[in-house]
């Protein structure tokens, strides 16, 4: 009798009693669009500064899946989307197609890079379109002319673009890409700025999307270039891209127009946040 009525305790707890999880429902960011809440699910359990819980997203990767499924929309749907919808949609493409990638091939015995094909061959369906991640970069990405939107790449490395732990989405598309400029110089796969040798280093993402940068930031009335009209138009793009957010004494050592310009070599490493966090 006794063990009965400790069975139907535990049903009762199992089964009609709310689960913690029931009880912190998760909460979409705001704005989050319906088509890409799912991802903005994944990113949020599954991302924490820009380093991804593989290991666990593989072992959940249905919602994944579904999400990917769901970006094949038709042409006709997408031609009538604004053009930060449309932005964000191949933004947030990307990143999935980047996760299901490592999780294909997870666990990893090197970097993103050594799995053949993917970047270049790997074919996605997006929007009516077969496309490969070096199409949606290359291609796709320049026509919107906004090049703060390769930082928004993760590519699956711990030197791209940080990874958000929310999805991309139109009504805070502006804001998640200005916080991603501001958050720029804050990053050693970024930017660095050594005064002992008077070297500024960046990215090489810049010297890779180098047109598109030139084209947006270097603006021969900008103040910040005044004294730089010797520079290279990469390195006049440069500062005009990083100078609203540096201190004022990294301000006095540029104006003073005697430093170095160097591209870092890419990080390839992993964004595993698995096996430990990567420093």
């Amino acid at each position: 009798m006794i063990d009965r009525m400790v069975r139907a305790l535990l049903l009762l707890i199992l089964f009609v009693l709310p689960s913690p999880a029931a009880a912190q429902p998760f909460v979409p960011a705001p704005g989050a669009e319906l088509l890409h809440r799912p991802l903005d699910q994944i990113l949020d359990v599954n991302v924490r500064d820009g380093l991804v819980y593989y290991r666990a997203l593989k072992s959940d990767r249905g919602r994944l899946d579904r999400y990917i499924a769901s970006l094949n929309v038709t042409p006709a749907v997408y031609q009538g989307w604004s053009k930060n919808q449309q932005m964000a949609f191949w933004v947030n493409a990307y990143n999935a197609f980047v996760l299901a990638t490592v999780i294909n091939h997870y666990p990893l015995h090197g970097t993103i890079k050594q799995i053949p094909g993917a970047f270049d061959k790997t074919p996605w369906r997006a929007a009516g379109r077969t496309v490969t991640l070096d199409q949606i970069e290359k291609t796709i990405l320049p026509e919107f002319k906004d090049p703060r939107l390769y930082f928004a790449l993760g590519r699956g490395a711990i030197g791209s673009g940080r990874l958000r732990s929310e999805a991309y989405t139109a009504d805070r598309l502006d804001k998640q890409l200005t916080e991603i400029r501001t958050d720029f110089v804050n990053n050693r796969y970024m930017y660095r700025l050594d005064r002992g040798t008077n070297t500024l280093s960046v990215t090489p993402i810049l010297s890779w999307r180098e047109a598109d940068f030139v084209a947006a930031y270097d603006k021969p009335d900008d103040p910040a270039l005044k004294t730089m009209q010797q520079r290279s138009p990469i390195e006049r793009a440069i500062i005009a891209f990083v100078w609203p957010h540096l201190l004022p004494s990294e301000r006095e050592l540029v104006q003073k127009n005697e430093f170095k310009v160097a591209f870092l070599e890419m990080d390839w490493r992993l964004n595993d946040l698995t096996g430990g966090r990567v420093e």
